[in-house]
């Protein structure tokens, strides 16, 4: 990555756009304000505030490393989890192959940033878009960008886009996981009509097949393993049959894996055959990065292997209780617009007074206004009007996306960094 554009990061300066930061700090750099090392709890931070666990996030990237290594993968993390380019940086520095993207937008971010090569995990056909990642093939030998395809009209629609463009986009035909499953292609006859569209194509080569498991329908390991053994064959006939012929093809992508069924993948992939180019086998979980207190700590596949280690939630919301009407009621000044509450509800964690954090026996979270969190509580909680509450989250995707400027925590609430995201 671009080392000049993350080091502009830090230049910026703190204003009103930043939620949370300390109000005296506006007009200094991002850097600055790192360089001071201020403590979340007693350094003008103000409520809510989102934290990054700086041990829990290291502790996060470097599992993934060794689980990649282990199982003989390349490892495409899905950006749009945090679409921050500082961890993306991290994510490459431990052994990332690239970065996966969902959108075109997400698409000129990572480029801002120098990322050298990314995974498009959509069919992309707007004519705009196509033709600046046209040119920025054209512009840098070194960027490499796979894309789906998963119809001969998306195939039609990019070569008429990309028709006078340079270097061929190399693109994958997605396979879907199932009737009723989000995009792909349903049949094997259909991926081999839209594996011969893109042969006629001149501007699109093709290089592998693709999808995700995640949306297998009614998922069991046995349904995900099934359907992932379609994908390898589904590679295995297209190789068969002459379709990875395309001028200066040097290996042949095999890619899925989001962050609940990774282990499958890992399974699978293992027995893929020899192939008459090597293959690039390759991961695309994204919310192992931070992991969570809900969704994927009850999904992620290292509850069905410990003996790989354990993810560590690293994200945590700090509110503060401003209403008690009630002895088994309390209201605390984070709602919707700081949380993610798509899959669950925030989970209460933690409590500070006075410099003193304990469990938040006794509280529990029922829902969510605009700016409010609504707390049910029970005697023993012995919560009261300006206390901080710890709040764990889940999915991650949608925490992040609420927070410009992420203060990156130690355990003893010393801020080391502050993580910018792009949303």
């Amino acid at each position: 990555m671009s080392t000049e554009a993350l080091a502009r990061l830090a230049e910026e300066r703190i204003d009103h756009r930043f939620k949370g930061l300390p109000p005296d700090a506006e007009g200094r750099t991002v850097g600055e304000l790192a360089a001071e090392r201020r403590n979340l709890f007693t350094s003008g931070f103000t409520t809510p505030v989102l934290a990054l666990s700086a041990e829990r996030l290291e502790h996060n990237l470097a599992l993934m490393e060794t689980y990649a290594l282990r199982h003989g993968l390349s490892f495409a993390p899905h950006g749009k989890t945090s679409m921050a380019p500082q961890l993306f940086q991290r994510q490459l520095d431990r052994g990332a192959w690239g970065v996966t993207l969902a959108v075109p937008h997400q698409v000129r971010v990572a480029r801002a940033y120098g990322v050298r090569r990314i995974f498009l995990a959509n069919e992309l056909v707007d004519p705009a878009a196509l033709r600046w990642i046209a040119a920025q093939l054209t512009a840098d030998p070194d960027f490499r960008l796979v894309c789906y395809v998963d119809s001969v009209r998306g195939v039609e629609l990019m070569d008429a886009a990309l028709r006078g463009s340079g270097r061929p986009l190399d693109v994958v035909v997605e396979l879907a996981a199932g009737e009723g499953a989000r995009t792909g292609v349903r049949t094997e006859a259909e991926c081999a009509a839209i594996a011969d569209a893109v042969a006629a194509a001149p501007t699109l080569r093709l290089v592998g097949v693709a999808g995700y498991e995640g949306e297998v329908p009614q998922a069991t390991p046995e349904r995900v393993h099934a359907w992932l053994r379609r994908l390898v064959a589904l590679a295995a006939d297209f190789d068969k049959a002459g379709r990875f012929a395309g001028v200066g093809l040097e290996e042949i992508v095999v890619s899925a894996g989001g962050s609940a069924w990774f282990d499958a993948v890992a399974d699978v992939f293992a027995g893929i055959p020899e192939l008459s180019l090597p293959v690039l086998k390759l991961l695309r979980s994204g919310a192992y990065v931070s992991h969570d207190d809900g969704h994927y700590r009850k999904l992620t596949p290292f509850n069905r292997v410990p003996e790989e280690g354990a993810l560590e939630p690293a994200l945590r919301l700090w509110t503060q209780v401003v209403s008690r009407p009630s002895p088994d009621q309390a209201f605390a000044n984070a709602g919707k617009r700081d949380a993610a509450h798509d899959l669950d509800l925030p989970s209460a964690q933690a409590i500070r007074r006075d410099g003193v954090e304990r469990p938040a026996t006794g509280v529990s979270v029922t829902g969510l206004s605009d700016q409010h969190a609504w707390l049910r509580t029970t005697p023993e909680a012995d919560l009261q009007v300006g206390d901080w509450v710890g709040l764990g989250l889940s999915h991650p995707c949608t925490a992040f996306d609420k927070w410009q400027l992420i203060p990156l925590a130690e355990a003893d609430g010393t801020v080391v960094d502050y993580i910018r995201t792009f949303f």
